[in-house]
């Protein structure tokens, strides 16, 4: 049997395809999420204001991260749908230009956070312990941006293919030596324990991380170019422009880049206002947006798998079972998610508590915790629905959804609230969960009236 049938989802079961390719997604994506939890877990053992500062950078490091969406999103309907159609030449070629163009765009992104990294946290904070924290950590991780890049496009690429395992591999390989590096070189005596580490602090943090996306990335090309991936990777064509595939590498990406920025910008606008209520406030909002991302890992793993399926099967001319794939993606979002959600409703305290080093956690905080259970089941839901638009490429009514959701809604309940009212954070909170509302209005009623099943790239 030939590796291009075994891997063929264009045939057979949708829901168990689904299942088949994203459960490996999902469990990488979700140790990966642990692995972020236990890393601010361990940076709460130094005190709020490294929490506070991780929060930071990692919404700076998110508005670079709109260079890698652009050819990222349009990554996953290039190359399944050429791979569908069984057109091998053109989905090397797209390999090769969109890890080439990653590769390029991290490196000016990484210039371009590493000499504003200081005025970013300026802008954010007058707190110098934070910045301080936050220039020790974020220089690090910008240096190596490049090998994150590249590392999203090499699973990607494994898993377009239909190969949802190696990616699996690679994700849990990277997450398990993170998290037993992280307290390792971060504290001279581990907490709880009586074992010696290096005592590098939150430098420590920065280099597990680093170190071990760069060994998986590492590894994953390593696969890719000594041909044990159903495409095989020439280094030498990487950097050779393919003037058509660029185009269209930035033109069906473009929507979902701008949609990264302007939901980061938003992002980054609403922590603004939450420092407005103290370094303390924005230490809990960075705990609450890992454990959300957390809880929306089934949904986003099931998203990508859902989205290669939908994208092959629309290149061999399927639309039905794209269609179908759709609604059973959306069902098992809600389902897996909603599992995850559902301690985070009924034990909102003792979450929160663990990462602030065991310390009494305040109602405003419980609050936020109770509204992101019901924020985690809309995400799910908009998740379905969003593996129709990736899939087939058509990406601007994400760009729609997310604008009015965010700017429609989110952001001017926040201002007013905030600025306007000089409301208590109990407001600025709720601000989260009626923009995730509007989003999802607006992304189902884009759905029921876009063309999404005849789009082809």
């Amino acid at each position: 049997m030939s590796p291009k049938h075994l891997q063929d989802l264009t045939t057979g079961s949708v829901n168990a395809q689904i299942l088949r390719l994203s459960f490996p997604t999902m469990i990488g994506m979700l140790l990966q999420a642990v692995y972020d939890l236990v890393d601010m877990l361990w940076i709460g053992f130094i005190n709020p204001s490294a929490i506070a500062a991780a929060t930071l950078f990692n919404t700076f490091f998110w508005m670079v991260e709109v260079l890698n969406e652009i050819v990222g999103t349009s990554s996953v309907s290039l190359i399944s749908q050429s791979y569908g159609a069984n057109d091998t030449k053109r989905t090397q070629k797209i390999v090769e230009q969109v890890l080439g163009f990653k590769f390029v765009l991290a490196v000016i992104g990484a210039l371009v956070l590493g000499a504003s990294l200081k005025t970013l946290f300026q802008i954010f904070t007058s707190d110098q312990s934070v910045i301080a924290y936050g220039m020790e950590y974020g220089l690090i991780r910008v240096f190596f941006l490049p090998f994150f890049f590249s590392s999203y496009s090499v699973n990607t690429i494994f898993r377009c293919t239909g190969d949802g395992k190696t990616p699996m591999k690679l994700m849990v390989g990277a997450s398990l030596l993170n998290m037993v590096a992280d307290p390792l070189l971060m504290f001279e005596t581990i907490p709880g324990t009586s074992l010696r580490g290096l005592g590098w602090g939150m430098r420590g943090a920065a280099i597990a991380t680093v170190g071990s996306i760069t060994l998986a990335f590492t590894v994953g090309m390593v696969l890719l170019v000594a041909g044990k991936a159903a495409v095989r990777v020439n280094p030498r064509n990487l950097f050779r422009l393919d003037k058509e595939i660029a185009r269209k590498l930035f033109s069906i990406g473009l929507p979902s880049g701008m949609n990264l920025l302007l939901r980061n910008l938003s992002i980054a606008m609403f922590l603004r206002m939450v420092a407005i209520y103290g370094t303390q406030a924005i230490a809990v909002a960075g705990i609450v947006f890992r454990v959300y991302s957390f809880g929306m890992m089934p949904g986003w793993g099931l998203m990508m798998g859902s989205g290669i399926i939908i994208g092959q099967n629309l290149g061999a001319g399927k639309p039905d079972r794209a269609l179908r794939a759709v609604w059973l993606s959306t069902v098992d979002c809600l389902l897996f998610v909603g599992l995850l959600a559902l301690p985070i409703m009924l034990f909102p305290g003792q979450i929160l508590s663990i990462f602030m080093g065991g310390q009494t956690v305040g109602p405003e905080g419980v609050l936020i915790m109770r509204i992101i259970g019901p924020a985690l089941l809309i995400g799910a839901a908009m998740s379905g629905m969003g593996a129709a638009f990736t899939g087939s490429g058509r990406n601007q009514p994400l760009l729609i959804a997310s604008i009015v959701g965010q700017w429609g809604v989110m952001i001017p309940f926040a201002l007013i609230a905030t600025l306007v009212m000089k409301g208590p954070i109990l407001w600025l909170w709720l601000a989260i969960l009626f923009g995730d509302v509007g989003e999802l209005a607006t992304r189902y009623i884009l759905y029921r009236k876009s063309n999404w099943m005849n789009h082809r790239v």
